[in-house]
């Protein structure tokens, strides 16, 4: 082991705990705390670049054997995390898609809400009146085209979306009886998953929907002073006192799956732990995850850069409460933070942001098939139709471009695996192209991955029966 040796300073990231030092390999997603040993090599190799085993050997020895030191260069070289001058494994080997195994169909069922919430995305929203529904025929091609396409999956996910999808019950019905007989007849589940402003949920449709295990999300944003700024109806009017009444009935009476709620963040509502105490321990929800807005269409909705800050702030604080929590092995429902914690415990690693594209599309009202339900009525061309099937070559010229991680300042990045450049639709939104890395908070992102290992950290090495009760039943709902 003659050669020169040299960090892999992209590879590898230090997060201090307690007095405890972590390395978070960032190939594989994967934490280790280190000893002794590991935390000296990687210490004088940054003082003093391009040393040979030989020079390592004497310098420690005092302090290890030599067996030791080279025992352990020899498992830092195979982790990559040490370089001897042989070529690299490439970050991401895959270079292009042409496998695209789809086991989840976003149907937009209809166009049309009977809310008017001031900040959505939407671009294909209508009035009620006006709402373009989706034809069973449509739906039922839907289907047909996701067996076509992938008839080897272990498991399938029809999601229900509008507009408010419960403004087209009938055709959810119809869908869920023709899915549940055409899966079975393939012997593979199905599950139906729908997000709601639960305005239109009714004793009955709440049973229909436990019957068949719906996962259900109600998108509400908090206290009634909160919710009430933008989740309005079409004539004006604040819909808490409707939407918190549902939603306890819902929560009262649903008994096959944890429900959650889904708050949406704009400009001024920065306040993230009062939001979570109303939905969680006044409401009950099951979960309460958020999500910031920053790119949206109608800029003065998004948080200001000073207000995204403060919003990562108080999701550190409310973290801080997760971590005590589990620590007494309870439970408090931060998605946010279940899900990082999920990432790191499995040691997640993404070539991209999220399934849109590869396991995921979403079918408008006429049959085209989306990225994803954010873009349904969007400028961005579809990739095929229900008819037709996908169009591969186009999709996979597309995930090829977000694939390529030169000159982004992704290739290096600490956290490039856990983000992989961020949503499609907000690149889209705030630079036009869906393939564009999204930079505006990228330092806050990296911030919250150590924040996240910290947690993780602590909670493995104070009470790690909570991931195995919390963490980990997550996957099977």
């Amino acid at each position: 082991m003659g050669a020169q040796l040299n960090l892999v300073e992209h590879n590898l990231h230090l997060v201090e705990v307690s007095t405890r030092q972590m390395l978070f390999h960032i190939p594989s997603s994967s934490l280790f705390e280190l000893d002794e040993l590991t935390t000296a090599l990687i210490r004088r190799l940054r003082e003093h670049p391009d040393q040979t085993a030989e020079q390592l050997v004497g310098d420690l020895q005092q302090c290890f054997t030599a067996e030791q030191i080279t025992e352990t260069l020899r498992e830092l070289i195979a982790l990559e995390l040490i370089s001897d001058g042989s070529p690299l494994t490439p970050e991401i080997a895959l270079k292009k898609v042409t496998e695209f195994p789809l086991n989840t169909l976003v149907l937009n069922v209809n166009t049309g809400c009977n809310l008017s919430c001031s900040y959505c995305y939407k671009e294909d929203l209508d009035k009620p009146s006006a709402g373009k529904k989706m034809d069973f025929a449509t739906a039922r091609q839907s289907i047909e085209m996701l067996i076509a396409e992938s008839p080897d999956e272990a498991r399938y996910n029809i999601v229900f979306f509008g507009g408010e999808p419960l403004s087209n019950l009938a055709l959810i019905k119809q869908v869920v009886a023709f899915a549940e007989q055409r899966f079975a007849e393939l012997g593979k589940p199905v599950d139906f998953t729908m997000t709601t402003n639960a305005t239109l949920l009714t004793e009955e449709i709440a049973d229909w929907l436990s019957e068949h295990r719906f996962g259900l999300s109600v998108s509400m944003d908090g206290p009634k002073a909160i919710h009430d700024k933008n989740r309005i109806t079409v004539g004006g009017q604040g819909t808490y006192d409707v939407v918190s009444r549902k939603a306890s009935m819902l929560l009262s009476r649903y008994r096959s799956r944890p429900i959650g709620a889904r708050v949406t963040l704009t400009k001024g509502v920065t306040d993230v732990r009062q939001i979570w105490d109303h939905l969680f321990n006044e409401l009950g929800f099951a979960e309460v995850g958020f999500a910031p807005v920053t790119s949206g269409d109608i800029s003065y909705y998004n948080l200001s850069n000073e207000e995204l800050a403060e919003v990562f702030s108080n999701m550190k604080a409310l973290g801080r409460e997760y971590l005590t929590a589990a620590l007494e092995h309870r439970n408090i429902g931060f998605s946010n933070m279940h899900q990082l914690i999920t990432d790191l415990h499995e040691g997640n690693k993404k070539a991209l942001p999220c399934g849109a594209g590869v396991a995921m599309l979403a079918v408008d009202h006429e049959g085209g098939l989306n990225l994803c339900h954010r873009f349904t009525g969007s400028d961005l061309d579809t990739f095929g139709d229900v008819q037709q099937g996908v169009d591969k070559q186009r999709l996979g010229d597309f995930l090829e471009q977000r694939l390529d991680r030169t000159d982004t300042g992704c290739s290096s990045c600490r956290i490039r695996n856990l983000c992989s450049g961020g949503c499609y639709h907000e690149s889209y939104a705030r630079y036009e192209d869906p393939t564009h890395p999204v930079y505006h908070y990228c330092e806050l992102m990296r911030d919250w991955v150590d924040f996240g290992i910290e947690v993780y950290s602590r909670i493995m090495a104070g009470n790690p029966a909570f991931i195995d009760s919390y963490i980990s039943p997550r996957r099977a709902h």
